[in-house]
Formats: structure tokens, sequence, C-alpha cells
């Protein structure tokens, strides 16, 4: 959850906010506030105005959650555990600890979202009528809003472009027909960067046709769908590069042993200018203590590298949940990149059997891929 601020825990799992999500909350705030409802209840006072304005954005922001929710309890449901969920500029997302592994959780899991979304629309609709019959106009106004809001969510969630929930019912449903889920997602992110082509173009007539904010806002989604349902086709990519590998085949012991007190200007003196080392496994005497990188090394100003021994800048193998010989390489750079891991160390039976580089794997899958292409 990083460049986020963390609220709390609902079922275990943290929900944090980005602080691109304050922009909009505050958009959404403002324009309520000020147009939406000054527009349709010309009645109420400013402050009315302004604190229904306030009220709702935090209720549509809650349904965002709850949308989110959906798909983080049918996924812990089917074993799947859910590292957080975290509030953005386009609304909220899930981090999933790992794909699916069959198309049926696959497609429940994707249709949770939307179906949560319809409830909420459900209630908020009775709510709008509750206000309606006993002519309380915040009741009606609040529900009537939120309703249509969540419906609009539901509905467009369920677009059938990857990375969205349809474009995930999309995957699912290829993913059974045709029994490979690599095929089924390259198909589902293609329908996705189609689709975002297509918003973006929308958003371009729009905009010259004079309904320029409108217009900016689809555009803006549209680029935003289409990196990211890239961003998907080009990860599957990887991870089908490296079907049938595991950790023990990337598990090098070629990273060079130093001393844990070894000053960071001998290293680079000594290893990584001559000879072009790049990683190092931190040893005190012969017990590895913990692994480290240039990457590190270079966080450290140089002026200092003198008197900071690399026990200082390394990752403590203590602090690492090791991998084992026979996990699967592609789930091994999934927990490396979502963690923010350069190594991890392989372990069997207690011994070390090596080290396993993220950039190594990246550099293999990748030049896989392009031979594939």
């Amino acid at each position: 959850m990083k460049s986020s601020v963390r609220l709390g825990k609902i079922f275990g799992i943290p929900i944090g906010i980005n602080y691109t999500w304050l922009i909009v909350f505050a958009l959404v705030t403002l324009t309520l506030g000020t147009a939406y409802f000054p527009s349709r209840y010309p009645e109420w006072s400013v402050t009315g105005h302004l604190s229904m304005g306030l009220l709702t954005s935090l209720l549509f922001f809650a349904s965002v959650v709850i949308h989110e929710l959906g798909h983080s309890v049918v996924a812990m449901a089917w074993g799947i555990p859910v590292k957080s969920i975290t509030l953005f500029i386009f609304g909220g997302v899930a981090n999933i600890g790992r794909e699916p592994d069959r198309p049926l959780s696959e497609f429940l899991i994707a249709i949770a979202g939307p179906i949560s979304s319809l409830f909420l629309a459900l209630g908020f609709g009775l709510l709008w009528l509750v206000g309606e019959f006993l002519d309380v106009s915040q009741l009606s106004g609040l529900g009537f809003y939120l309703g249509t809001i969540n419906l609009w969510l539901a509905l467009f969630n369920m677009i059938p472009g990857f990375p969205l929930d349809g474009g995930r019912v999309f995957r699912s449903l290829v993913w059974a027909w045709t029994g490979n889920m690599y095929r089924a997602t390259r198909w589902a992110a293609t329908m996705g960067r189609v689709i975002a082509i297509l918003m973006i173009v929308g958003g371009g007539v729009l905009f010259l046709t004079g309904n320029w904010s409108s217009g900016l806002w689809l555009a803006f989604i549209g680029w935003f769908l289409d990196s990211a349902a890239s961003q998907s086709a080009q990860q599957i990519g990887i991870r089908e590069a490296l079907e049938g590998y595991t950790a023990g085949d990337f598990a090098s012991t070629t990273c060079q042993p130093v001393e844990s007190n070894m000053p960071l200007d001998w290293i680079v003196r000594d290893y990584v200018l001559p000879q072009g080392e790049s990683c190092f496994l931190v040893t005190d005497g012969l017990q590895p203590e913990g692994v480290a990188t240039v990457g590190q090394i270079e966080k450290v100003p140089r002026q200092r590298w003198g008197w900071t021994p690399i026990r200082q800048v390394m990752t403590p193998l203590v602090s690492l949940e090791p991998a084992h010989p026979g996990d699967a390489a592609s789930t091994v750079l999934e927990r490396m990149l979502s963690e923010g891991l350069n190594l991890l160390p392989v372990v069997d039976a207690g011994k070390l059997v090596g080290l396993v580089q993220q950039e190594n794997l990246l550099h293999f899958a990748k030049t896989r891929a392009a031979l594939r292409v």
C-alpha cells in the first residue's frame, strides 16, 4: 500500500486511500455541493447543499469499498489471500495475492463486485422511494444519486474488456471453453484495448463537439484502460514464458559472498567495478546473514560508503520467507515484484541452495516471450 494512507481493516483486509483519490473526492464533493444538489433542490440552504455533497461523496466511496469487498470475500472463500483494498483516482482495487487457478473461481470472484453494486443500487433505490413517500427530499436525493451511480458502477465494470470485471468474466468463459488461461487472457486484454481505443475516440468526439469535460474524462479513462490491458497482456506473456520452470532453475550460487562488516567502498572497488558483480551474499564467517544488491548500495550517499558496512544495507535472511526449489518461477517472480524484492533465497531442507535475482527472471522471461512472437 505504498503512496497510500491506511484507514483500517475490514475482515482482516487493510483498507487504504491513494493520494490521487483525494483529488477525485474533492472534485466529486464540490460538484455535488455546488452544482448537482443546488440544481435539483434549490430550496435547500448552502450549508445543506455542501453537507449533502460531503455525505454523498463519503457514501459513494464506501460503495466502492463494498464493491471491492465483494471480490475479496469470494477470493478468500476460494483460499486466495487478499493483501489490501486501495481507493485511487479511478475507484478502487483489491490487491489479490495470486490469480485464480480455475475458470469457475475467476468467474465468481469477478462477478461478485458488480453484484455487490447492484444490491447497493437496489438498497439506495428503496431509500429514494422512502424519501419520496415521506416527502423528505434529503433522503430521496441521496438515494436517487447513489442508487443511480451504483447501477452505473455495476454496468461499467461489466464492459467485457480486461482488466475490468466484465473482462475477467469474459476471460473465465474463454478459459473454460479453450482450457488455456493464457490464451483467454490475451483475448480479454485485446478486447480491453479495443474498448479503450473506442473510449478515447469517443472522448475526442465529445471534446470537439463542445462537451470538453466529459470528453477529456472519457478519453482519460480509455487511456488508463488501454495501459492496464497492455500491462496485463505483457504480464501474462511473462508468466507463460516461465511455465514449467521452478525457483531451483534460477537459484544462482554465483552471488559474491562478502563479510558483513566490509565497507561499501571496498565492495564497489573490489567486486562491482572490476568484476561487474551485482548481488552479494552477506556472511558472518561461514554463516549467511543476508543478501544485498548494487541498487541497495547506491541508495547510500557516496560520501558515507567508507564507514558504512554492508550489513547496514542488506536484507536479512530472517526477514525473508524463502522460496523452495520446486516453487513455480512465475509465482516467485510475482512475489518479488509485489514485495519489492531484488533477491530471494532458495532453501531446501534448511540449506541455502542459492539466490534468485528478479533481474535474471525478468530478462529470461522477456527474451523467451520475444522469441515466441
